[in-house]
């Protein structure tokens, strides 16, 4: 059996992980760092991410004039979590870091050579319930590859370098635990199979969150979604399958709230897959469309992003099946149709400024041909028969109905040919209310009809729920110290990002203001090497 030992362990070689590294290499600790991937892929799901971080009152929002306040940050959070009367530690996490996320976390990466792009992203809006006041989705220049690549970096170069060990292709698979203190892990090499332990006095679990195995994400389904889609995809890390989840909870450790997860309504297959059922998550085009599995308009409230994420998954999973269409043509395709995540962004993840002007003045036509050409979800046609008729066949059935589709477009099409003064839609209203930041109105048409003889072909994307990210997780007090079920600190044991719910066991409560994902990875990572560094 290979033997390891350290100070600290740290099992996740996320931006978590990496971000306790780096803190406990500053306290001058020798680490050990055990990841179950690859060197190529160093930084896990954060590597591949757009790169989307809250923060509060930051120099960002100040240049643009506005005035946020962790006061106004608490309420909007709180609204969007509906945190129950047990939900101590979660709530404490939401204050701690909408007090803390600008100093200790943008400020910190900022130090390490990450830069932001100097418009704010408004997500989140609120729909029943208030969502974020104001812009806050600070959006990395280089997506989530420049943070991870800069963090990567600062370890590389840090003065105390050396007291850091990487192994990777290990797989953890166990918690040992001496005279009731945690002291190490079992596991294999991935692949090969050949067992190991790795020693410490204490032992960080950044692996992630369970989102990565949809068996476990069927398993842990929220009640107000029903039953699971027949098909779902994945958008997780292919490791964060709840392995070390379930080691914690065989030592003690409490898990809470895995049924809360930020799901993504829109996914499409990956034209080019490198894991079973790896699904994209496209940001929805606000003048699309949104049908259901019939071609009926969804309603009475219609489905337009960028206010509640949660609300999109809820009304999906409530048809008698959990998929749906986006129906558009090539006009707003060019102009509004994007995917989350580094890849499919590579003029912001390449810092390529021309690139990245050139696809919001003129339109992303290189993602657009890439996705009309490669991915099976797409269907093009000149007419709305043909294209009913190529949605149907698509999905080997007759469920999509042309005398519903032809009243949706018609009736959505009628309303913006009246003029603004009578767009009685709720969809035309946000779209107006959506321009009037100049961080939406950028990419997004004026009122375009859909059935339009200048703007064709028209375009139809059958869309899939994608599992993404774990609200709920390990539970930790503010030291990432991992609680009991006796909610007592197991001694020597921490979990921080994903694993830890983002902190807490579930800082998001039941919705996520978004952004907020990498910055509970960091800040999270970083209150576990404080405290491990202080402790005696």
């Amino acid at each position: 059996m290979q033997q390891y030992r350290s100070e600290v362990l740290i099992v996740g070689g996320g931006i978590a992980g990496i971000t306790t590294a780096l803190e406990l290499l500053d306290s001058g600790k020798t680490v050990l760092l055990l990841e179950r991937d690859q060197p190529e892929v160093f930084g896990g799901l954060a590597r591949e991410s757009f790169g989307g971080m809250f923060f509060v009152d930051s120099p960002e929002q100040r240049r643009l004039g506005m005035r946020d306040s962790t006061e106004l940050a608490l309420r909007d959070w709180c609204s969007f979590a509906e945190f129950g009367p047990d939900d101590h530690w979660p709530r404490a996490w939401a204050e701690a870091y909408v007090h803390r996320c600008t100093p200790d976390v943008r400020n910190w990466v900022h130090r390490h050579g990450v830069r932001f792009f100097p418009v704010v992203n408004w997500v989140e809006r609120g729909e029943f319930r208030p969502g974020n006041s104001l812009p806050r989705f600070h959006m990395v220049w280089g997506t989530g590859k420049a943070l991870a690549e800069q963090l990567m970096a600062a370890l590389r170069s840090h003065p105390n370098a050396g007291r850091l060990t990487l192994q990777f292709g290990q797989r953890v698979e166990q918690v040992l635990v001496e005279n009731g203190t945690v002291c190490g892990v079992q596991g294999c090499a991935e692949g090969s199979g050949i067992p190991f332990e790795a020693r410490a006095e204490q032992v960080v679990v950044a692996t992630g969150g369970i989102n990565g195995s949809l068996d476990m994400v069927r398993q842990h389904w929220h009640a107000d979604w029903g039953r699971p889609p027949e098909t779902l995809l994945n958008g997780s890390h292919r490791f964060a399958d709840g392995t070390l989840h379930t080691a914690v909870a065989n030592v003690g450790g409490r898990l809470t709230h895995l049924d809360k997860m930020w799901n993504y309504a829109a996914g499409v297959h990956h034209p080019r897959p490198r894991k079973p059922n790896h699904g994209l998550s496209l940001v929805p085009s606000r003048s699309a469309l949104w049908l259901n599995w019939r071609g009926e308009r969804m309603g009475p409230q219609p489905l337009v992003s960028g206010f509640d994420t949660r609300r999109l998954v809820t009304d999906i999973c409530a048809q008698e099946k959990a998929y749906s269409w986006q129906v558009m043509n090539h006009r707003i395709a060019l102009k509004e149709l994007a995917i989350s995540g580094a890849e499919f962004n590579p003029s912001l993840r390449d810092k390529k400024v021309f690139g990245f002007l050139r696809d919001v003045l003129l339109g992303n036509r290189w993602l657009v041909n890439d996705m009309l050409t490669h991915c099976k979800d797409f269907v093009v046609a000149q007419s709305l028969p043909e294209l009913v008729e190529k949605m149907n066949a698509l999905q080997g059935d007759a469920a999509v109905q042309l005398d519903a589709v032809s009243d949706a477009v018609s009736s959505y099409d009628a309303t913006i040919a009246r003029g603004d003064k009578y767009m009685n839609d709720e969809q035309l209203r946000r779209i107006a209310a959506l321009r009037q930041y100049r961080g939406d109105k950028v990419r997004l048409c004026k009122f375009q009809p859909i059935n339009d003889a200048k703007a064709l072909p028209l375009i139809a994307i059958r869309e899939f729920i994608t599992s993404r990210k774990s609200l709920g997780g390990i539970q930790t007090d503010l030291h990432s110290r991992v609680l009991s079920t006796g909610n007592e600190p197991i001694p020597g044991l921490y979990a921080v990002g994903e694993a830890a719910g983002f902190g807490g066991g579930g800082v998001h409560g039941l919705r996520a203001l978004e952004g907020t994902f990498l910055g509970g990875c960091i800040l999270s990572a970083r209150m576990a090497a404080q405290a491990i560094a202080q402790a005696v």
